[in-house]
């Protein structure tokens, strides 16, 4: 582990030690000791342990997502807006029955999870041995995709139509890197996919040319951070138009020696944001910019047990009272993003063009 993550305020093995403490015996990492699972967050919470080199954890929680993906490829999630907290901030148990959802982002982000842990282990035998679940993943996806390019976020109900479900920026930004992960895995077995590259350019040309086809349903997210800085930290947009974003919303959501807002409209910077907006900045070579970011987050480090999820500025607390094992994840993916810790760790930073794998005439084949 590098020194200087500890120089930042971040202990990498600190966050890996939070993250096992929460896995159970089956391999799965909830949020936190109350509960709450889903394929997304459990993914990153396995990258995490990976760049902190516990093979066997990340097995366990590789195995685990493997056990809990369903038969037509998705997984269905905890949604942790559905588990109350009390006044104080302490989250109360999860009710009987959780509110789920079969998050489209959810199940393509398994592609970078077994593509991340496999970089970071330098262990090539996790890729042949999780292509069949990724296979599956990306292939649901794909499936609801509509043909203007944006994926709707969840799975229809039944009866109800594709077109019927929005689409979200920040899950479709991060699908578009979850389907590079994917295609790096298929180069990695020489099995080609040239319908998931074709699936990832059209995502791009959505965002580029067909913004509208996000948050048709009244369901406006601009104000949220993950919708301004997700397009540039997953390579949505590149070059000269991810710096003229970043540069765009710098002043709406950061804040100085603090960290990244979730929401526009309110006093609470949370570390995850913070971190995955490092990253951002480093995938359009703002290190100082990722530096400082990271270096905001020392007062939110809980010392050896990971990191508590934000602070409330205005009232001068932590809230909620909590450290789920994805936001010390996001710390510890950030640190690695910029200071190579682990083998892999630009993998979240530097992107493909749109136009990568495009090879017409070749024709789509399965594992």
């Amino acid at each position: 582990m590098s020194p200087r993550a500890l120089s930042l305020g971040v202990d990498v093995v600190a966050c890996a030690d939070r993250i096992e403490t929460l896995q159970r015996k089956d391999g799965a990492i909830p949020w936190v000791e109350a509960g709450v699972w889903d394929p997304w967050n459990h993914g990153e919470s396995a990258m995490a342990l990976a760049v902190a080199g516990r093979r066997s954890a990340v097995e366990a929680a590789l195995d685990a997502l493997a056990e809990r993906q369903e038969a037509d490829g998705g997984w269905t999630g905890e949604l942790g807006a559905g588990v109350p907290m009390d006044e104080t901030g302490e989250r109360i148990a999860p009710p009987q029955v959780p509110v789920t959802a079969r998050d489209t982002n959810f199940t393509g982000y398994v592609a970078v999870t077994v593509w991340r842990c496999a970089l970071a282990l330098d262990e090539p035998r996790l890729i042949t041995r999780y292509a069949p679940m990724v296979t599956s993943a990306l292939d649901w996806v794909m499936a609801r995709q509509s043909e203007h390019g944006d994926i709707a976020w969840r799975d229809p109900d039944p009866g109800q139509s594709l077109d019927e479900v929005d689409a979200l920026r920040a899950g479709n930004a991060s699908l578009y890197k979850s389907f590079e992960a994917g295609l790096q895995i298929a180069d990695a077995l020489d099995r080609p996919r040239p319908d998931w590259a074709r699936a990832r350019q059209k995502i791009a040309h959505a965002f580029n040319h067909k913004p509208e086809r996000f948050d048709r349903k009244g369901n406006d997210r601009s104000n949220y951070a993950m919708d301004w800085y997700y397009p540039i930290l997953t390579g949505t947009l590149q070059g000269a138009d991810a710096t003229r974003r970043l540069d765009e919303g710098w002043g709406r959501f950061v804040v100085a020696d603090l960290g990244c807002r979730c929401v526009e409209n309110e006093p609470w910077v949370t570390a995850a944001e913070t971190a995955e907006l490092a990253m951002a900045c480093l995938s359009v070579g703002h290190t100082d910019r990722a530096r400082d970011l990271i270096a905001d987050l020392a007062p939110l480090a809980k010392g050896g047990e990971g990191f508590w999820m934000g602070w409330q500025y205005e009232l001068g607390v932590v809230w909620p009272k909590e450290r789920p094992g994805w936001t010390a994840a996001a710390v510890v993916l950030a640190v690695d993003a910029l200071y190579q810790i682990s083998p892999g760790s630009d993998f979240l930073i530097r992107h493909a063009k749109p136009d990568a794998w495009i090879k017409p005439g070749v024709e789509s084949r399965a594992y």
